[in-house]
């Protein structure tokens, strides 16, 4: 829960610093993003399948 409070108050920081970033930079930066959440999800998805068959 900690990290999540960390990774939302990095993203306001962030998102503050998206209007004075190139676009390039912040395309990579939301694709970096994106990607991140989406391994996530898969990985829950995967681990509650794991735990709900037991």
């Amino acid at each position: 829960m900690l990290f999540l409070v960390a990774a939302l108050l990095l993203l306001g920081v962030v998102m503050g610093t998206v209007a004075h970033a190139p676009i390039g930079v912040t395309l990579v930066g939301a694709a970096v993003i994106a990607a991140w959440l989406g391994i996530f999800a898969l990985r829950e998805r995967h681990a509650r399948r794991r735990t709900s068959a037991n």
